[in-house]
């Protein structure tokens, strides 16, 4: 220590001795909400200073190319008047904490948003703000180590909504944490690509197309969000290795989770609650362990396709689902790991030894079922004796079993719920029949 005391002192010295000025420290600026005042007070900041700004619109369309904190003292607004973004970050180690930023403008294609962070800009932290009214809430585009906390994010929502942006755009980042924010509005919550070892953890979405939306992000953990009345809870597409646990979906319109060509990957613990069409949907995603999740009152609890391969399903719950497990192939697939299957409401058995497990197997699908999915018109004839004949005669005759899912250990009891939905929340669930709801299946992609 003393060493280094010294050593500062001789560079002090060295640096009066060659007429350099001393290293300044960094300085708290209070800024005034008057015409110019904040675009000036960062030209004239020196790195690593922090501008206070005062109570009162602040101009934006800034530029911030220096390690700055710009804070806001409460009603502390920057408007950027409906061009451009209102903060552009190209600078490491800036941070931007408690302003209502508004007022981007409306050019996808120039990430328009409230605060867009510039590839080389690492270690941005973005807390505390109300982001409302932006075309974009949030873009980190190619930084690194972002922390993005405690933000609530109102994007425009009167636009059409392919021409919307995204609460928070994640492109080409690693190590960012995203915690803790409210999204409400514009296109998806999160839509993050190309982005490996990030975190998202315990964010809340409402009235958006996707809440999560991932596309080639290999590597990340997605856990104790809660999705409420969105179009889909949380879509992961073309990734790998991601962990996703402890989220709840309630009454989202088309599916609570999807996984799409996803792979390895840990799907755990999760609670899907009143989606109107897929509480899970599965399609051509393999070698995922999927088990401890509740799905309950869906139209269908799980939809899974062909090419879903070498999946692992065990201690879920399938409580109250109109259709328990959709698959229309002819493969068979076992639902049960190490003797402990799944829980489903609607299998009616016996547990002689008592030891928790059903003493008979329960197969979710029938030819009955899969006539009707093939064959949608063929409802008309639910009641007939037609129908009524082939359900007795396959149960007198296995073999006659379509492929599809078979339990071989199903659970007497439901497993504990994983999680609590969330207090407060509408908990009625979506509409079945989500083109009544004017949904369209062009949003999922």
């Amino acid at each position: 220590m003393k060493h280094a005391l010294r050593m500062l002192g001789v560079g002090l010295l060295a640096a009066m001795a060659a007429g350099l000025p001393a290293p300044a420290r960094a300085a708290d600026v209070r800024v005034g909400a008057t015409d110019g005042a904040l675009t000036q007070a960062i030209e004239q900041a020196a790195p690593g200073d922090r501008l206070l700004l005062s109570s009162g619109v602040h101009k934006g369309g800034l530029v911030i190319n220096k390690p700055l904190t710009i804070e806001g003292e409460a009603g502390a607004i920057v408007d950027s008047g409906g061009e451009g973004s209102v903060f552009k970050i190209f600078a490491a180690n800036v941070a931007v904490r408690n302003l209502t930023i508004r007022g981007s403008g409306v050019k996808g294609e120039n990430f328009d948003s409230g605060i867009y962070v510039e590839k080389g800009a690492d270690t941005p932290v973005i807390e505390g703000n109300t982001i409302q009214g932006n075309l974009f809430g949030i873009v980190l585009h190619g930084c690194k180590d972002a922390l993005v906390k405690g933000n609530v994010i109102a994007n425009r929502s009167d636009l059409w909504l392919n021409d919307r942006g995204n609460g928070i755009h994640v492109w080409n980042n690693t190590g960012a944490r995203i915690e803790s924010n409210r999204v409400k509005g514009g296109r998806d919550g999160i839509y993050i690509e190309a982005s490996h070892h990030n975190t998202i953890h315990a964010n809340r979405f409402e009235e958006l197309r996707f809440a999560i939306h991932y596309m080639y992000a290999n590597a990340n953990e997605v856990s104790d969000n809660v999705s409420i009345h969105n179009r889909v809870g949380f879509a992961l597409m073309y990734s790998k290795a991601i962990k996703v646990m402890r989220n709840v979906s309630v009454g989202d319109l088309q599916h609570g989770l999807m996984l799409h060509t996803t792979y390895k990957s840990e799907i755990f613990d999760n609670y899907v609650y009143g989606t109107g069409e897929k509480c899970l949907f599965i399609y051509t995603s393999a070698s995922n362990s999927i088990h401890g999740n509740r799905l309950e009152q869906c139209g269908i609890g799980v939809h899974f396709t062909g090419g879903s391969e070498n999946n692992k399903f065990y201690g879920n719950a399938f409580l109250s689902n109109e259709t328990q497990v959709k698959y229309t192939g002819l493969k068979v697939y076992e639902w049960s790991d190490a003797g402990k299957g799944n829980y489903w409401s609607d299998h009616t058995a016996f547990d002689l030894d008592g030891n928790g497990v059903a003493d008979a197997a329960y197969r979710p699908n029938t030819l009955a079922d899969w006539l009707l999915w093939k064959y949608p018109l063929a409802k008309l004839l639910i009641s007939s004796p037609a129908l009524q004949t082939l359900r007795f005669v396959q149960e007198q005759l296995p073999a006659l079993y379509p492929g599809g899912a078979i339990d071989s250990f199903p659970l007497m009891m439901p497993p504990t719920p994983p999680v609590p939905l969330p207090e407060g929340v509408d908990m009625t669930p979506a509409p079945r029949d989500p083109a009544q709801d004017g949904s369209d299946s062009r949003f999922l992609m």
